[in-house]
């Protein structure tokens, strides 16, 4: 598993600019044109919320053996993009890659990659509450391997469970043309059934999914991802932490299937460790609301951010930081800010609203 970290606010031209002297340049705005949903597509979406899928970059090809791309994800729909959403990456045979690097400061989100031993498939769950129109992107080394011709089609996906448009979710980039490939649906997934039902609270349990067309796909048993791999006909994961009857879905490009039965969940779970905070930037604010606050701690993930017992609006939690959106104040003044998770609700801090 790999999770790199580096400076915030990098923009889609800087993620170009930044590569190594490599193949023939795509550009974000043609990769945006010819491997992702048009704008034009993506305001009709029928989803409120929806995510649409891109990449570019230096690709190896004719003199140059190793190259540089990215991977690019946005959020295109009506509402804010929450929960878990899957991000995949398979190269053609000869070529690979190291891992992905990470960059968004304050890290209010989880990040987490797992690569395939043969550093051809590369799968990645990106856990956050990100606005419409709102841009993040991993970059990839890539290498190739002396004696294989560099051909053949690399191709990213992204699925998200409150995503319901499966338009924009697969991108296609030829090395033997140079040329992205029309964009493509994944034909809709269907769950069978699954070889293992009940398992510890404390997670851990192996579990198969059969189904159909669940290439590319991310499980979730609760809600929650599970660690693992999906082919076309099943998914073989481990199941997180969880309690009672979980239900258990499969997340693909092509749309989100439940399965018949739940999992059961059996004994006690593990008690979440508490969160608690140390900081608020920025500490204050109008009384009317709308200051976006970065808050700092430990233990974060998965939180609610209140001011003064009135739910913030627009939060993303990771471990370390949440953002949130400040409510609208009684008046001037001081009031307690929590964040609340399983693990329960922290010691306040102080924001000020200002008149």
């Amino acid at each position: 598993m790999i999770t790199r970290l580096a400076k915030a606010g990098l923009t889609a031209a800087l993620s170009v600019t930044t590569f190594a002297t490599g193949a023939a340049l795509a550009t974000g705005a043609t990769a945006a044109t010819a491997g992702a949903t048009p704008a034009a597509a993506r305001q009709t979406s029928t989803s409120a919320q929806h995510v649409t899928v891109s990449q570019n970059g230096n690709y190896p090809g004719g003199f140059f053996t190793t190259g540089n791309m990215s991977v690019d994800w946005t959020a295109s729909g009506t509402a804010d993009l929450t929960g878990p959403t899957h991000i995949t990456l398979d190269l053609p045979p000869g070529v690979t890659t190291d891992g992905a690097m990470f960059f968004p400061v304050p890290k209010d989100y989880t990040f987490t990659t797992t690569l395939s031993p043969d550093h051809r498939h590369l799968e990645a769950v990106f856990t956050a509450t990100r606005a419409p129109g709102s841009y993040n992107f991993m970059k990839l080394n890539l290498a190739t391997t002396p004696g294989v011709p560099i051909a053949g089609v690399i191709t990213a996906t992204v699925a998200n469970p409150n995503d319901t448009d499966p338009t924009g979710h697969v991108s296609g980039y030829d090395l033997g043309s140079k040329s992205f490939l029309p964009a493509t649906v994944q034909a809709a997934p269907a769950v069978s059934g699954l070889d293992t039902t009940t398992g510890p609270a404390a997670g851990g349990t192996a579990v198969t999914v059969s189904g159909s067309n669940l290439a590319n796909g991310m499980v979730l048993v609760g809600g929650l991802p599970a660690p693992g791999r999906c082919t076309d006909t099943s998914c073989t994961v481990t199941t997180p932490a969880g309690s009672g009857s979980a239900p258990v879905s499969v997340v693909t490009p092509g749309g989100t299937a439940a399965a018949p039965a739940a999992f059961d969940y059996t004994g006690t779970p593990p008690t979440p460790a508490a969160p608690t905070v140390g900081a608020l930037y920025d500490a204050s604010g109008p009384v009317a609301g709308g200051t976006r606050v970065t808050v700092s701690g430990s233990n974060l993930t998965y939180g609610t951010v209140a001011f003064g017992g009135v739910p913030a609006t627009h939060v993303s939690c990771g471990p370390s930081y949440c953002t949130a959106t400040a409510p609208a104040g009684a008046q001037p003044g001081p009031v307690d800010v929590t964040v609340t998770t399983a693990g329960g609700t922290s010691a306040p801090v102080t924001y000020t609203y200002t008149a």
